[in-house]
């Protein structure tokens, strides 16, 4: 064996190994990019084939939209905290206390229900000061914050409702109209949602808080090293979730006609999936509102369509949890590949 086949052979190897690297890193960041997208997709078609023309009705395709909207809505704020770099645990349950005020609250002539419904999202805006205020200036840790918050919140709901349900009041039944009534056969509450989306769509690419927020959230030390407050920017984040969780409570009653003290509490996992599923979509594992708005509706499709075909609610919840840690690790490999790639510049 010559000499030279002994040093080359370490070289090729490296070499290899360099290029199965390589091509593992493109193919993670392809999932990361393009897997939900594939998951929603695949879900159509799936389900396309096994229910056949009840899937793809348009009074079908209307009721996955009605049934993404509240979803929508609270994720988006929640998009928005995430995007900052933090965690909230409590936007379940402000969503909660949001529906059992509106139904305790919402009645008399119109303007004293615009200002009922004025009041409810700022009690959830205050909820989201609070936990900013824990977090940046107590210096705890927000999912430790976010929960103890929550607690306090679900406290709060059983002192308004005792633990039953409250019902909208006789007056204040006509809030239902946004789910019964619209344009066509496209209900008020889907226009809504569409607009709210469109609005944060704006404040995140369009505004200097918008900027702010994603500077806070790439590099917190960067960002206030070049005149960022970073700690008005968190808490404003915080804020803008309290308050889109305190629309989805209303929203919430105004689909049941009432408030109930677990209402919401359910879109907390939901809303963390949607917002993970939209980090894989068209960026390398970040949040963003058409993300988010994706990743809603890839849940709520599957939700349906296993619905539909008469599975049980267990398997629809091993369906959610499934998703939510395929996006946590889809997300996380994304961050991991861009971080290294700024790393090696």
């Amino acid at each position: 064996m010559s000499s030279q086949n002994v040093i080359d052979r370490p070289v090729a190897t490296v070499a290899d190994r360099d290029a199965r690297d390589s091509a593992g890193r493109r193919a993670v960041r392809l999932i990361g990019r393009y897997g939900t997208p594939g998951v929603f997709v695949l879900l159509l078609i799936v389900f396309g084939i096994l229910e056949g023309g009840m899937f793809f009705s348009v009074s079908n395709f209307v009721n996955v939209l009605v049934q993404s909207v509240i979803p929508i809505v609270i994720a988006l704020g929640l998009t928005i905290i995430l995007l900052v770099g933090e965690f909230d645990l409590s936007i379940g349950y402000n969503a909660s206390l949001a529906g059992v005020l509106t139904a305790s609250l919402y009645s008399g002539p119109l303007i004293q229900k615009v200002l009922v419904l004025l009041l409810v999202i700022a009690v959830g805006a205050l909820i989201g000061f609070l936990n900013g205020i824990i977090v940046t200036k107590l210096g705890v840790n927000a999912l430790v914050a976010t929960l103890g918050v929550g607690s306090l919140v679900v406290g709060a709901n059983y002192l308004v409702t005792r633990g039953s349900p409250l019902t909208l009041k006789s007056d204040g039944t006509e809030l239902t109209n946004v789910f019964l009534s619209g344009i066509g056969p496209v209900p008020w509450v889907i226009i809504i949602a569409a607009a709210v989306a469109v609005v944060m769509w704006l404040v995140l690419n369009r505004t200097t808080l918008g900027l702010e927020i994603k500077a806070v959230g790439g590099n917190r030390v960067a960002s206030e090293l070049s005149g960022i407050r970073a700690h008005r920017v968190i808490i404003m984040s915080f804020m803008i979730g309290g308050a889109f969780a305190a629309i989805g409570g209303i929203l919430l009653t105004a689909n049941v006609g009432s408030g109930q003290v677990v209402g919401g509490d359910g879109y907390l996992l939901s809303s963390f999936a949607a917002c993970f599923l939209g980090s894989a979509v068209l960026r390398d594992g970040e949040f963003h509102t058409v993300g988010t708005v994706v990743g809603v509706l890839t849940i709520t499709i599957g939700f349906n369509g296993l619905a539909i075909y008469g599975v049980g609610a267990s398997a629809q919840f091993f369906f959610q949890g499934a998703l939510l840690i395929a996006a946590v690790g889809m997300s996380t490999a994304a961050r991991r590949i861009i971080m290294g790639r700024r790393i090696g510049h």
